[in-house]
């Protein structure tokens, strides 16, 4: 918890609702998509204020550990967790991520997840993998299209992995660099060469090779980054647009 919640008592009070909810999950009482009481009832059982419940809530539905149905109460997150890409934001803006620091991280993250993935997926996990690839070929004259099944396909691999940790920092790390990739979009680009790098991917998947899997993952990273740099440097080397 931050420290501006702990100096101040509407924030202690706020810890105090958030450190309640947690020994509930601890103690089985709530589960993923277990309703939570109403506030009025988390306030008498904690000793709190309802405003004290709603900020310890509040912080709460930040971390992505409950979600707010509009007039059905509040929920825990059901599914696999899902980490918020803004404190990585943040972090990217205060230190400068490089474009080859995030393919570094992507290259320790994905191809592991991958390999595990080419063990552990389901047919239900092939078939979300599969219809992203299928997606990719279908959108290779709508390079904007192109990039968002791409970075889907990357996170039903990871999801495929069935590591639930994995799983979350490749979806955050990916948005993040969907976010820088969506800047650059408009460069030209050999789509057809990506979607059939993910689809040796794929087959690696479906064949149950992990060391395949891996290479091709491996290559796949290697040929984006080569292709990032390269966007870098036209858009570096792109003439000014005139002032209107």
């Amino acid at each position: 918890m931050s420290k501006q919640m702990k100096s101040s008592p509407e924030g202690i009070t706020a810890e105090t609702v958030v450190s309640h909810v947690r020994a509930m999950i601890e103690r089985g009482e709530l589960k993923p998509g277990g309703r939570l009481p109403p506030e009025r009832v988390l306030a008498s059982q904690i000793g709190v204020s309802r405003p004290s419940v709603r900020a310890g809530l509040q912080a709460l539905a930040a971390m992505g550990v409950v979600q707010a149905r509009h007039g059905a109460g509040t929920f825990i997150t059901d599914g696999p967790p899902v980490l918020g890409t803004e404190p990585l934001s943040f972090m990217a803006a205060l230190h400068g991520f490089t474009r080859s620091e995030m393919f570094e991280a992507r290259e320790v993250l994905e191809v592991g997840a991958v390999a595990l993935a080419a063990q552990r997926a389901t047919g239900e996990d092939l078939a979300n993998v599969a219809e992203e690839m299928a997606s990719m070929y279908a959108s290779l004259t709508d390079p904007p299209m192109f990039l968002i099944h791409d970075i889907k396909f990357h996170q039903a691999v990871a999801k495929a992995s069935h590591n639930p940790i994995l799983a979350s920092l490749i979806e955050m790390v990916s948005a993040m660099f969907y976010e820088r990739r969506r800047q650059n979009i408009g460069q030209p680009r050999d789509l057809r060469t990506a979607a059939e790098m993910h689809r040796m991917i794929y087959h690696a998947l479906r064949d149950r090779d992990p060391d395949g899997a891996r290479q091709a993952m491996s290559e796949h990273l290697a040929q984006s980054q080569a292709q990032s740099v390269g966007d870098l440097e036209k858009s570096d080397q792109a003439p000014e647009k005139p002032e209107a």
